[in-house]
Parts: structure tokens; sequence; C-alpha cells
């Protein structure tokens, strides 16, 4: 029903049934794993009107396991992308939720998905932890932003007043503030629309 991706890993496609509503993917060697996708196999839909919590608990060797929520996939939406690192500093919260494993051994280097079956109109009331879902800003969006404020600090650090211009020089000057002008409309319009270079 259930499918797991860590990114360089083979695909996880059954996970340990814990009840009749509570799934569990272990994830061995977890320190460097930063995003995992969770997806339906589509080879049994989930009942009409329900969807599947999606859960990370880190483990702790102090303390009793704590399990964060990271948002959830249904019929309508059958795969999710989460990014985990942020709920791994996290983990020692005091944020609690309604998935638990009874008397399950937790390894101090697996961390654990869990899935709970529940009714949508339920799963959209719950708030994921922050920082689960990954950016709408998009690593191009990313790169342009450093590369624009890049450029415009290298261009800005030769700024020269006008007496400091060389009398004769037959360089073209532009002024600072020009530079700053459109970067910051660049970076309006890159906020509204990141495609929009694209037209």
């Amino acid at each position: 029903m259930f499918g797991c991706v860590v990114t360089g890993r083979l695909i996880q496609s059954e996970p340990r049934q814990v009840s009749q509503t509570h799934f569990v993917f272990d994830i061995p060697n977890a320190d460097n794993v930063n995003h995992v996708v969770i997806f339906l196999l589509g080879t049994i839909p989930l009942p009409d009107g329900f969807g599947a919590s999606i859960f990370f608990c880190w483990p702790s060797p102090n303390s009793e396991p704590v399990w964060q929520l990271l948002g959830y996939i249904s019929n309508q939406k059958p795969s999710a992308i989460f990014r985990i690192a942020k709920a791994k500093d996290n983990s020692l919260s005091n944020q609690t939720n309604t998935f638990s494993v009874p008397n399950q051994f937790i390894n101090n280097n697996i961390a654990q998905i869990g899935l709970s079956i529940e009714r949508l109109d339920e799963l959209m009331q719950q708030t994921p932890v922050s920082g689960a879902m990954p950016s709408n800003l998009d690593s191009f969006a990313q790169f342009t932003n450093k590369m624009l404020e890049n450029f415009c600090n290298y261009a800005t650090s030769f700024a020269v007043t006008q007496a400091q211009m060389m009398p004769g020089s037959n360089h073209a000057y532009v002024p600072v503030e020009v530079v700053q002008r459109w970067f910051e409309n660049f970076q309006k319009r890159m906020a509204a629309n990141p495609n929009f270079w694209k037209s």
C-alpha cells in the first residue's frame, strides 16, 4: 500500500504493520538522511474519506520516542516529499501527537517513519512540525538570488565618488543606485514568479 524513498537508497515498499491502521518504515543509518518521499504504491487505494498521517521519530537513547507529524498523503495527493533534517533537530521538543508504537525497540541509528490511516477531515486539522515541507523556492531561484547578490556586491565594490573619478578618462560609469534598484526589482519579480524570465 505504501512506499518510501530515501535519496541514494532502494525503494522500501513493505512497511511493518504494527496495528490495523499503523505502519512503520525503518530508516537505517539515518544520520545523513535529509529528505524522504512517502507515496501510495497504487495497488491498494486508501478507503474513501481517509488519508495517512506521516510521522517521523528520531531515536534518543535517554528518552521515550517522540513522533513528529510531517504531513499526510491521500488518494487525491498520493505522494509527498518531507525534509526531516529539521525534524531531527527538533526531536526532543515537547510536541504531542497521536502516533505511537507500543513495545518497540528503537536502535540509536535507526529513524522511523510512521503512517497512521485516519479520516481526511481529522488530518486537515493537524499541524505538521515546522520545516518538514521543502521550501517552495526551488534551487534555481535560490541560485539566482545568490548569484545576483554576489554580482551586486562585486559591482558596488568598485564604486567611486564623482570626486574620485579620473578626469579625461574614457571609462563609462554607472551609478551604484542604478545597480541596486535593478537588483531590488529583479528580486521582486523572482518572488512574484520564479519563472518570469522564461517569457
